[in-house]
């Protein structure tokens, strides 16, 4: 299984999505973040993309039926993230990929910047 998420990740960084160019992916918590220039825009569980997700794009990501990523924490509590899934026939349409990879890393550029604004 190990071997096979590892080529989804590999087709998702090198292929998918390499016109963003320098996109990276690093292991973390049973799945990857997806990186580009060091910040996180998404996530890679179980062989399923998700990008990042905030109030200016979530309708969007609602109308293409897609879902946010949803895990269990201790004491089976659910808990909800801002990454929602990139569903099958977006990851087969090149431009639409790219115009949501795009925008996920802008809002992650903008929430970084927040963060930092945030600790000085």
């Amino acid at each position: 299984m190990r071997n096979k998420r590892n080529q989804f990740v590999e087709y998702v960084t090198e292929d998918l999505l390499s016109p963003l160019e320098r996109v990276t992916a690093r292991a973390m918590f049973g799945g990857f973040g997806i990186y580009k220039d060091g910040v996180i825009f998404g996530i890679i569980v179980d062989d399923e993309l998700y990008f990042k997700v905030d109030e200016t794009n979530r309708a969007e990501y609602e109308a293409i039926a897609s879902k946010p990523f949803v895990y269990s924490a201790k004491g089976g509590k659910k808990m909800t993230m801002s990454y929602w899934n990139i569903p099958s026939d977006v990851l087969e349409d090149a431009d639409e990929l790219m115009r949501l990879a795009r925008t996920s890393y802008a809002i992650a550029i903008k929430l970084a910047e927040a963060k930092r604004k945030k600790k000085t």
